[in-house]
């Protein structure tokens, strides 16, 4: 009866990956480096002890004496976002890069959401998600038109005030938007983002849902469930993968909820894959750049970590890694291409060094909890 937890710190990458010149915004991207080097060094005594510090050389998180399997894991396709980075990790790769709308939605995708949606729009066009609110919210409560915006990533995301639109309308509207972002137009997510609050301090909800495209191939989790293994996922993990090879979805809209969560399956979970996002290190601070939030919400996550250490049994087995980067000194606050860190530790572990590929994270899993591996799956395992 072995249990394989594996938990996503969304956006915390560890260094460029060769292709990433290839983005706009390269810079030589390096999440955790550059936020360390930002806050005059971290003090993540958990991760550190697990080889944190031994993956990159990051100040305040020196290498560790004996640390777990430690390494850097590479995605095979294009994208720096949480959808193609969560699929990766699960052995789901996309063939080409998701559509992107740096100008705006073409009028003719505008008028068949009109369509289907019964709503009208305003702004279309990037924009940081809690800017537009401030810069649209007033339109919106005075016309009723939706704010309509995306980001440099494959997204497409709706903003209303719920004084305006209540909560299941917006997600509602959003499920009609997601038929309609289809083909060519077949984002990565279309996002509800209910928001509250009077002028000036606008804010958003926890309402936020995700529409994901559902994945183009078979993912580790699959396997697991034709294995009989139940796929727990904690967070946005449901939406991420359109609910495609998940059992049971559970709440994780901040990151204390997801601790919770998390800290609750490992007290009670008999058997199977707990999947966790812990989402807030990428929509709250690292899109904002808020260098003293992000080091804040990776110590509450260290030591979450160390509670997760004392809950693990003799059969069980932890991952922590990420999906993509969001750095801090980068001249806009979109996603970095980066490599995403692996740490990987279970009783008696033979520490080492791991560099691969980001499903080297579902293979491991599949072949921990079950000892079967899926050759046609990209992915090897490291336990």
């Amino acid at each position: 009866m072995r249990r394989a937890t594996v938990v996503v710190l969304d956006a915390c990458g560890v260094g460029a990956l060769p292709d990433a010149a290839s983005y706009p915004g390269y810079i030589g991207s390096n999440t955790f480096v550059h936020l360390a080097e930002q806050v005059g060094g971290l003090r993540l005594p958990t991760l550190e002890r697990l080889g944190l510090g031994s993956i990159v050389p990051i100040p305040g998180v020196p290498p560790a004496d004996a640390p777990a399997v430690h390494g850097r894991l590479r995605p095979l396709g294009p994208g720096k976002e949480s959808v193609t980075g969560h699929w990766e990790l699960m052995g789901v790769v996309p063939e080409r890069a998701l559509p992107t709308y740096p100008g705006g939605f073409p009028a003719g995708v505008v008028a068949a959401l009109q369509d289907v949606t019964g709503m009208r729009f305003c702004c279309n066009r990037p924009f940081s998600g809690t800017e537009v609110i401030e810069a649209y919210g007033e339109h919106h409560l005075a016309t009723g038109e939706a704010i309509l915006y995306t980001s440099a990533d494959s997204v497409l995301q709706i903003a209303t005030h719920v004084a305006r639109v209540r909560e299941p309308e917006l997600w509602l509207a959003c499920e009609a938007a997601r038929q309609v972002m289809s083909g060519e137009h077949a984002v990565g997510r279309v996002i509800a983002r209910p928001f509250e609050g009077e002028p000036g301090t606008f804010h958003r909800r926890e309402g936020r849902r995700d529409f994901s495209v559902v994945p183009p191939a078979r993912s580790y989790l699959q396997e697991l469930q034709a294995a009989g293994a139940p796929v727990h996922g904690v967070g946005k993990i449901h939406d991420l993968f359109a609910g495609v090879g998940i059992d049971v979805k559970h709440p994780g809209a901040t990151n204390a909820t997801g601790i919770q969560t998390t800290t609750r399956l490992l007290r009670e979970l008999p058997f199977g894959l707990i999947f966790v996002n812990l989402v807030e290190t990428d929509q709250l601070y690292g899109h904002r750049h808020d260098v003293e939030g992000f080091r804040d919400a990776l110590i509450t996550i260290d030591g979450a970590v160390a509670q997760w250490l004392t809950l693990m049994r003799d059969e069980d087995l932890l991952i922590v890694t990420a999906d993509h980067g969001v750095d801090p000194t980068a001249p806009h606050t979109d996603h970095t291409r980066e490599y995403a860190p692996l740490l990987a530790t279970w009783r008696d572990v033979a520490g080492r060094r791991h560099d691969g590929l980001l499903a080297d994270v579902g293979a491991s899993a599949l072949a921990w909890i079950t000892g079967r591996r899926a050759p046609a799956l990209p992915g090897t395992s490291f336990v």
